[in-house]
């Protein structure tokens, strides 16, 4: 139950027939728990790709990757206890860190937020520290951490220079639409919520490379 929040009745139908599938592959008589916990992993991660030819070079720069989100998963106070890593790929992922909540949560508050875009930012950080060279692998995380720091400063009014003031235009995105399509307010503001959004990230970016630098022994040991 705690792998599966926010799953509607027709999402754990699917974990229960996938486990079914997963249980009969095997041969077995019965579905057993760890049926249902590679059903959730599927379905979350998507299909294991085992045979996936990766270099070692590849390997490595995931596994500083994940060890990095995993680290700070770990040391941030927001931030759900780590469960799984893995660097089996799985559907477009190269690897992923699992987390799994306490309890379940009906709201974010600002700082949830925020360490949530520090934990985001850890793969690319820990590439920085342990590797040579940067990966592509951190794209959708910096994506995710963008619409976070976004969304606290033009929707929820978390941004003490711009008040609790609504800049979001109220629409959902899509076709093609972005948010420099159409907005509601001045191109000083616009200045202004970009300057925002860019030191959001940049001081989640800090406090990472903080954090896995003071524990950089057990960023290596999990890598």
């Amino acid at each position: 139950a705690r792998q599966t929040p926010g799953f509607s009745g027709a999402d754990i139908a699917n974990v229960c027939n996938e486990a079914a599938l997963i249980a009969a592959r095997k041969n077995r008589s019965s579905v057993g728990k760890q049926d249902f916990l590679d059903a959730v992993d599927r379905i979350i991660g998507g299909l294991e790709k085992k045979n996936k030819i990766m270099t070692l070079e590849e390997k490595r720069s995931i596994a500083y990757h994940e060890a990095g989100h995993a680290i700070l998963s770990q040391h941030l106070e927001t931030q759900d206890p780590v469960h799984q890593i893995t660097i089996i790929p799985r559907g477009m992922a190269g690897g992923f860190t699992m987390t799994l909540p306490e309890k379940e949560k009906t709201y974010a508050t600002k700082k949830s937020m925020y360490e949530d875009i520090v934990d985001l930012l850890g793969g690319r950080v820990a590439e920085m520290l342990k590797l040579e060279d940067v990966s592509t692998g951190a794209s959708n995380d910096i994506q995710r951490a963008t619409d976070i720091a976004r969304a606290m400063v033009t929707k929820y009014g978390f941004s003490d220079r711009l008040g609790l003031v609504n800049y979001s235009d109220g629409e959902e995105v899509f076709l093609g639409k972005d948010f420099s399509t159409k907005k509601n307010y001045s191109e000083g503001i616009a200045s202004e919520i970009d300057k925002e959004i860019r030191e959001i990230i940049d001081v989640a970016f800090t406090e990472a490379k903080d954090i896995l630098t003071e524990y950089i022994e057990d960023l290596e040991k999990v890598a």
